[in-house]
Formats: structure tokens, sequence, C-alpha cells
């Protein structure tokens, strides 16, 4: 029910998701009279692997976080969360209120032994067309340097299992590449991944190195982390726009020219196209014993499809089973 759409954008996404994945069942959880209708007239298998479970309540995108999760009975993203925690539902997917989504999830499902607060991660493309892991996106604005030090230990983590990379580079992002440079917590991140085995730390990258590939995890706190992503992704999408307009105003541009632009066209698209937001929408709140999927709130439905298909892929992999089993090695040491 959350998200800037809501079911117009939630349910036909869901739909998407069935009609690709064959072993895949959905829980629609909210009001069934804003959800109902959209289900009329669609293919009887794909409704036969979806079940609308019905909510009193929404939580308001606009909520504030403590209120909310004190008044969160009822809510459609209070109930999700609690299917998830009883085994009825391997995974939860929501775009509504990030704040309250963290807490609730936090309360609800716990973290993982060693893990004070859970962390937004996405795993991007880059320009090596390899995947970079960044966390905090949000959900923590005020990060201490301990709190830092268990995000480079999640992060590292979740790229060598999830991402497949051997020993991955981990940097802390910074206003400069200077050791003496940057806030107090950052530094004293920063002495304390220096000085832990098991982790690759290559030092500070600033934000121009985001999508570059020169680091394999960048971590930071949630304030710096989603005004980077978003940022990222409005340059992106303007950039793919440009691409993908009409550059024909000229009515009297010769053929040739025309057959260029075209082939530019597809040119740039294959080589950027990639790195579309709407095909790695979904961060995943990392650090819980159960799986939670982070939307965009103004994702699309081609995003919000992504979004699912994370989840599905987290739960393939079991992400929480082996970030815990890793973290029981790694962090009494990263203390």
């Amino acid at each position: 029910m959350g998200g800037d759409f809501g079911p117009r954008i939630t349910v036909p996404a869901c739909l998407r998701a069935l009609a690709s994945n064959p072993h895949l069942k959905i829980l629609l959880v909210g009001q069934p009279d804003s959800i109902s209708p959209l289900l009329a007239n669609q293919n009887a298998e794909l409704i036969s692997r979806l079940h609308v479970i019905p909510a009193e309540h929404i939580v308001a995108n606009d909520a504030k976080p403590s209120h909310a999760i004190r008044a969160s009975k009822g809510t459609s993203m209070r109930v999700a969360l609690d299917l998830v925690k009883t085994g009825d539902a391997q995974a939860c997917v929501s775009a509504g209120n990030t704040g309250v989504l963290m807490g609730l999830a936090k309360l609800r499902l716990n973290a993982i032994d060693g893990i004070e607060r859970p962390a937004l991660v996405s795993v991007l493309p880059n320009q090596k067309k390899g995947k970079t892991v960044v966390l905090d996106l949000g959900a923590n604005v005020n990060c201490d340097s301990k709190m830092l030090v268990q995000f480079a230990v999640m992060g590292a983590v979740m790229a060598e299992e999830i991402a497949g990379i051997d020993s991955p580079k981990v940097a802390l992002l910074n206003i400069g590449e200077e050791e003496s440079k940057g806030l107090d917590n950052i530094r004293e991140a920063a002495t304390v991944l220096k000085s832990t085995p098991n982790i690759n730390y290559i030092g500070y990258v600033e934000g121009n190195e985001l999508l570059t590939g020169k680091t394999d995890v960048l971590v930071c706190d949630g304030f710096a982390g989603n005004v980077s992503l978003k940022t990222m992704e409005g340059v992106i999408r303007v950039f793919l726009s440009l691409i993908k307009s009409s550059t024909t105003e000229n009515k009297k541009t010769s053929w040739w020219m025309k057959l260029l632009k075209k082939w530019l066209q597809k040119r740039l698209i294959k080589r950027f196209g990639h790195m579309n937001p709407d095909q790695y929408n979904g961060a995943s709140l990392l650090g819980l014993r159960g799986i939670v999927i982070k939307s965009h709130g103004g994702a699309n439905e081609s995003a919000f499809t992504a979004a699912i298909e994370q989840a599905v892929h987290a739960v393939e992999r079991k992400i929480p089973e082996r970030i815990a089993s890793r973290l029981t090695t790694v962090l009494p040491k990263s203390d």
C-alpha cells in the first residue's frame, strides 16, 4: 500500500513477477477495496498464486517513525513483517516509509548478533561491468564509528557471498582521500578497519568514484549514502532519456545523419543501459534475521518488479544465514 502510487504500481508489478517465475507465490497485504479491482479479469493461473491479506491501516509516507511504530498494530507494513516472522512468508517487499520499516523490521525480526542497527544496502553496477556494494543508503542518518565498521563487515560479506567477489576492496566515503580529512567518526572507523585483518580496507573514496569500480564496497552514513544514490540515479535518468529522445528536430537532417544518430543511440544504450536505476531498484535491510527489501517510493512497475526479484534472489541464496555465519568469525576480530 506504500510508496507514491500504492497498488496502482505494486499490483501490476506483482502480476509481472508471477508471470516470469512459475514457482513464486505472493501475499498482497493491504486494503482489499483498493487491491481487488486491479486483479479483475487477470490470468487465472497467476491469481491462483496470489492472495490478498487484509490490513486495517496504512503507515503514511510522511509519518513520524516513533509514533507510527507505537501505533503500528493492524498496519499493512506490520502485518507483512509478521508474516515473515511466523514463516508464512520468506521475504517482505515494501515501498513505504523507510524509517518506520527500519524500526518495525528490527523490532519484529531482530538484528543478527553483533549488529547494532541494520543498514540499507544495494548492489550497484559500475563502469567495469562489475558490482559495487553500497551502504548505508538511508536507514541510519547518524552513524558512529562502530556502526560504520559493522557496515563495512556486512558489506564485505555481501560482496563476497552475493556478488562473488574474492577479498572485496572496502572503502569509506569521504570528502577527500587524505587521512586527515573527514568527520571524527569516519577517521575513527578508518583506524579500526586498518587493523582488521579480515577486511581488505583500501582507504577513503570520494563521491565521484561511486560508479568507477575503484572499490567493491563503499561505506557511509545513511544521509550521505541516500543523497549520493539519488543524485547518481537522477543524472543517469537524464542521460538515458537524452539518449532515447528524438534527435531529429531538424527535418532537413540528411538520411545518413539519421542513420548515424540511430547507430550511436543503440551503441550508447548497449554501453550504459545496464546502469538504468529501474534495473537495480530495491535495497536490502542487511543485518536482520529475516529478508526485507525496501523499494523506492517513486518506483514504477518495472522497478518494483526488480525489487520483488531481489527478494526472490535473497531467499534462494539464504542471505541472512550466510551473513550470520560469516559475522560470527569476522566481527569479534574487528572489535
